[in-house]
């Protein structure tokens, strides 16, 4: 038997957050006895559409290496892309029986898609719900109503939903969304992945920041703030951000740090591999995990903070969110308020002044990804619930 993760919200087998989660899910479903196909239902280019990896097949069925300068040709490739879809789930249906698609998409035209997929192969779809489905929704009448139509028919066009919080939980069943279709599962992460003993890619000591570089939700601009407090009486510890920015906020970070004039003490790595982002992470001596407080973080939980709390090192976060669910302060973790630039300070203080202490905390930290965050776990969990709904 086989699930197939499909969607359009992520890339495979390197990319962002999704596809952090999307590995972990595959991972931990083939170690749970199911075999694992990834489809990415995005119009990318790359030079390598399907492969393998740890024994996860994916596959990128709009198959295009370059961009074509005919117009009709690319809508004539977008439209292919529906029937090579078609083939590869007929393909893997006839190898090994399809049980579920996991379905990852905002988009109405790929959940229908899905939607018909799964009654021609007989199968069920769980959709994953990490983010708040409402998000891009502007303020006005029209758009609401327009948004929690899309959210509604994505609803009734799923057997079942994956939520990343309680929050998300809630917001379904106040929309009359039954109970029984929907499960938490809280981030997931491959503890082993981060037992990293590679060589240091930055020298002497560094504080570390790996994702997403945005002022506004990822609030980038307080731990620059702060550090840059720090570093006054710390000029021997660096700060690296690493992760994916636009030009523009690039330029904001860059602004930022020029004019606190901490530019040799920061160092800022746009792209990174899926090895190297765990390099980084697995080699900084403290890792923070800032983000706004705001309707976005009320919803998810930062995958990033899981991987964090993976190497055993002090983690520091923002308390947003379900954080203090899993996380206490001076017990497994290091939590500061939002936007709080002086606590932040305080706690860099603290932990560099105090390491050996900070290290019991972070140890204890690494204990909640071999229970509460474990992959492996989880698509148990997932599994279990695949089959309650199949009954």
């Amino acid at each position: 038997m086989s699930i197939v993760i499909f969607g359009d919200l992520f890339s495979f087998p390197d990319g962002k957050a999704a596809t952090n989660r999307v590995y972990t899910y595959a991972k931990g479903f083939i170690e749970n006895g199911v075999d694992v196909h990834v489809i990415c239902f995005n119009n990318d280019y790359i030079d390598e559409p399907n492969g393998t990896v740890d024994g996860m097949y994916y596959y990128n069925p709009f198959g295009q290496k370059v961009r074509s300068r005919n117009f009709f040709v690319r809508r004539y490739q977008k439209l292919k892309k529906y029937s090579n879809t078609y083939s590869v789930f007929k393909k893997i249906n006839k190898e090994s029986k399809i049980i579920a698609i996991n379905r990852w998409s905002d988009t109405l035209l790929t959940q229908v898609f899905a939607w018909i997929l799964s009654r021609i192969f007989r199968t069920i779809i769980i959709t994953e719900c990490n983010e708040h489905p409402l998000r891009y929704v502007k303020n006005d009448f029209f758009s609401r109503k327009k948004g929690n139509i899309i959210f509604h028919l994505d609803s009734w066009l799923s057997d079942g939903i994956l939520c990343i919080s309680r929050y998300l939980i809630d917001f379904h069943i106040k929309r009359s969304i039954k109970p029984e279709k929907l499960f938490l599962v809280p981030s997931t992460v491959d503890p082993g992945r981060f037992n990293n003993k590679s060589e240091k890619p930055i020298e002497g000591l560094y504080i570390g920041y790996f994702g997403s570089l945005t002022f506004r939700r990822d609030n980038i601009d307080l731990l620059i703030n702060a550090f840059s407090v720090f570093s006054k009486h710390h000029p021997d510890v660096f700060l690296a951000l690493g992760g994916f920015c636009t030009e523009q906020e690039l330029l904001k970070i860059r602004k930022l740090i020029e004019e606190l004039q901490i530019n040799d003490k920061v160092k800022i790595i746009q792209y990174l591999t899926r090895n190297q982002i765990v390099q980084y992470i697995s080699n900084a001596d403290v890792l923070v995990m800032v983000r706004a407080k705001d309707m976005e973080s009320d919803a998810s939980y930062p995958s990033k903070l899981a991987e964090f709390l993976a190497t055993g090192k002090p983690v520091i976060s923002v308390n947003v969110g379900e954080v203090s669910d899993y996380l206490k302060d001076g017990e497994n973790s290091f939590l500061i308020e939002p936007g709080n630039v002086a606590e932040l300070v305080n706690k860099l203080e603290y932990i560099f002044s105090n390491y050996e202490q900070a290290k019991e905390v972070g140890r204890k930290g690494k204990l909640l990804t071999a229970e509460a965050f474990n992959y492996s776990h989880q698509a148990k969990r997932i599994i279990g619930f695949i089959q309650s709904l199949k009954k």
